[in-house]
């Protein structure tokens, strides 16, 4: 998506013109200077989060009851909030190198709509998903400035969604892995150092359930006959807290 990419432009420009804005600053006295000189760094985490699925449509010809064919096209339609908790822990690999673990639980749900293409029939699904989640990532900082440092983030995240519910249009797998890519900045306080970061996320692996033994209405499955694939997709704000 156009918006997307133009997010991802506007974080690696401003990631690149820090050390000139820094530059230009004048030093002020720094809060916790050593803090950073631990080998481990604990925290936890708030934050929000858009789910969204990739979704790859074969144009599949259905014949319905009467006949006539009919063929599917699905699409997520709207995004909605969800919120992140989770549990921060860092390690030191060097000066400008870190390894994160971060058990975290994201709440959310993905809006999708199915639409007939010769009627213009439309049929919804609210997919609910409670991620269970451990990111591996490593955190590559810029060196600090006075109170700020900013840093780059990738990793991999492991996923399972608790809340996967049959007898649906289309069922998704519990087990996924997410190739995470992201920026924050460290601000340090007096007593805690606060870090806001923003991270996009990518399935890595095809979702959809395509043999469908749990339907009683077998209806139901053309939606899965109509679509190839299903890719995850996750866009993260969170505030980390030390």
């Amino acid at each position: 998506m156009r918006l997307k990419c133009n997010i991802k432009q506007l974080l690696l420009l401003l990631f690149l013109l820090f050390p000139v804005m820094a530059f230009s600053q004048e030093r002020k006295v720094m809060n916790r200077p050593y803090l950073d000189d631990r080998v481990w760094h604990y925290g936890f985490s708030l934050g929000l989060n858009y789910q969204d699925m990739n979704i790859t449509n074969n144009g599949f010809p259905y014949i319905n009851a009467n006949g006539e064919l009919e063929y599917w096209y699905a699409d997520v339609a709207a995004y909605t909030p969800g919120f992140s908790v989770g549990i921060l822990g860092e390690l030191k690999l060097s000066e400008n190198l870190a390894l994160r673990i971060i058990p975290t639980m994201y709440f959310g749900d993905k809006q999708t709509v199915y639409s007939e293409q010769l009627s213009g029939q439309k049929k919804e699904q609210i997919i609910k998903s409670t991620y269970m989640a451990i990111p591996f990532d490593v955190k590559v900082s810029a060196p600090r400035f006075n109170n700020y440092r900013p840093y780059l983030m990738t990793g991999l995240m492991p996923t399972v969604d608790l809340t996967v519910k049959k007898q649906k249009e289309i069922l998704v797998k519990r087990m996924d892995c997410m190739f995470e890519i992201g920026m924050g900045i460290d601000l340090y306080y007096p007593f805690f150092k606060l870090i806001p970061e923003l991270k996009f996320c990518f399935g890595l692996s095809d979702i959809l359930v395509k043999d469908r033994k749990d339907l009683t209405d077998e209806t139901l499955l053309k939606y899965t006959q109509s679509i190839s694939s299903i890719q995850n997709r996750m866009i993260v704000l969170t505030l980390y807290f030390e």
